[in-house]
């Protein structure tokens, strides 16, 4: 149940990131920093894997 709820709680918050106005006329550039932020969560899941079977 916990798990739903947090699940719902986030779903709801994401919705509040969509909710600027217009377009900006200066975007923000996020490549760099997103990107860092995917490589940083596959190699922590890759550890993650390894270390289950590993385990198992």
């Amino acid at each position: 149940m916990k798990k739903h709820i947090l699940t719902l709680t986030f779903a709801l918050l994401a919705v509040g990131l969509y909710a600027q106005p217009g377009n900006p006329s200066n975007p923000v550039p996020l490549d760099a920093g997103i990107s860092i932020l995917i490589a940083a969560g596959a190699a922590y899941g890759a550890k993650k894997v390894n270390d289950l079977r590993k385990r198992g």
